[in-house]
């Protein structure tokens, strides 16, 4: 067994790769009431080509299937479905699918390992027939439309399809009423039999356990077995350039909504201290203590503070600033203009080191949330991180690292703007 010690925030992580390749992380949290668990699977919905072992053939799966494979997985042989059945014994479960991985978890106080022999028995023992297949289709396909009609979900997508020429990415994780239409039980075995493999899977726990037992606890009830055939997965090569630089867009909505997003690289050296970076920066330029804000609050341009996140995987980086605004073309003009500002201008030594301490502290308040640290953790290992490392890097930035990244992220030409407004 692993164990990395993070001494700044007094925290220890157990490492366990069992057999057949599974990995458990263990988070001891000694008083914590709530125990949290979260099965984490390395297939999202990006990864709808691939190829198996040492063969070329490329195998192209429809867009959506990782959503679908998730909604099916609760529906057992017996009839009964798992989600009721672990709701009944008083535990919060739930299941997820981003754009790289899909995750099933649940949060206990009592009654946790009794929803642990569900839990597991579900994840390794699906059950797919044409009927129930199809059963899921009408649901799925209300889900899409629901989301279709979101005015922040379709701003959002917008974003993506403006900066992303050939990626993925485009795709919407649930797919399309048309991509999912292609969808049976032979196609959800196929993806089950090759992605659902125990290399490919990480389990995180969190709560006050014995590391070794809980460990013990997970490994007896493990049936999956290891050496299965090697996968490839088979992406569109995107060019750095952005696609489109503006789409508007009207919905029913009372206030106008926007999305400005930077397309960046993922160039797998040193994304956790970029990631730092960049939070630092907008919470400088844009949070809701910066100049910026007050100044736009006080002429009622904006109610709310805008949102803003860095996300990377594989094989795509980009920022993303969100914000809501009666006047939003003259709200995204000051942003730009501020950012510019400060591009020109650079950061204070006193800026830096107040936002900095702001956001260690946030970091270390995560961690007084079990399902926090095990979703991060979880986030951290498909992207090959240890979740500590967040704390080392914070150690080796300063000002003029922090304004390196302002000007290559932050670029005008690597921008897109995606706006909401109301039908009138």
């Amino acid at each position: 067994m692993q164990i990395i010690e993070n001494n700044r925030i007094k925290e220890k992580m157990y490492i366990e790769k069992l057999d057949n390749g599974l990995t458990i992380k263990v988070i001891p949290k000694k008083g914590f009431r709530k125990k949290y668990i979260i099965w984490g699977v390395n297939f999202g919905s990006v990864d709808n080509k691939f190829k198996i072992g040492d063969s070329d053939e490329i195998i192209t799966i429809p867009d959506g299937i990782a959503h679908y494979l998730e909604h099916k997985m609760f529906e057992q042989r017996s009839g009964k479905n798992s989600l009721d059945t672990l709701s009944s014994l008083g535990v919060n479960a739930n299941a997820f699918t981003t754009n790289n991985f899909t995750a099933y978890l649940y949060d206990a106080t009592d009654n946790f390992y009794e929803a642990l022999d569900e839990f597991m028995d579900y994840i390794q023992n699906p059950y797919y027939t044409d009927e129930n297949v199809e059963k899921e289709r009408g649901i799925i396909e209300q889900e899409i439309s629901m989301y279709d009609d979101e005015p922040e979900w379709a701003m959002y997508m917008n974003a993506l399809q403006l900066m992303y020429q050939k990626s993925e990415l485009r795709i919407d994780v649930a797919g399309t009423k048309e991509s999912i239409a292609k969808i049976d039980a032979k196609t959800l075995y196929t993806v089950y039999n090759n992605f659902y493999t125990p290399e490919n899977m990480c389990i995180v726990v969190v709560g006050d356990f014995e590391p070794k037992n809980i460990i013990s606890e997970l490994e007896k009830r493990i049936i999956l077995k290891g050496k299965y055939q090697k996968i490839t997965r088979v992406y569109e090569k995107e060019p750095e350039e952005i696609f489109e630089k503006k789409k508007e867009i009207k919905m029913q909505i009372s206030q106008p909504i926007f999305t400005i997003a930077f397309k960046s690289k993922n160039d797998k050296k040193n994304m956790v201290r970029k990631e730092l970076a960049v939070e630092i920066l907008c919470n400088i330029i844009i949070g809701k203590s910066s100049k910026l804000y007050k100044r736009l609050y006080e002429q009622g341009l904006i109610s709310t503070e805008f949102g803003f996140n860095f996300d990377y995987a594989r094989n795509y980086a980009h920022v993303v600033i969100e914000g809501r605004a009666k006047e939003p073309e003259k709200v995204i003009d000051e942003i730009k203009n501020e950012f510019e500002f400060f591009i020109n201008q650079g950061i204070s030594e006193e800026e830096f080191n107040r936002m900095k301490k702001k956001v260690y502290g946030e970091y270390v308040t995560d961690y007084n949330s079990a399902d926090i640290i095990g979703n991060s953790t979880l986030v951290n290992h498909f992207k090959e991180i240890n979740s500590f490392e967040y704390f080392e890097e914070f150690e080796t930035l300063n000002k003029e690292y922090l304004e390196e990244v302002l000007k290559e992220i932050f670029d005008e030409n690597k921008k897109v703007i995606s706006i909401v407004k109301g039908i009138e």
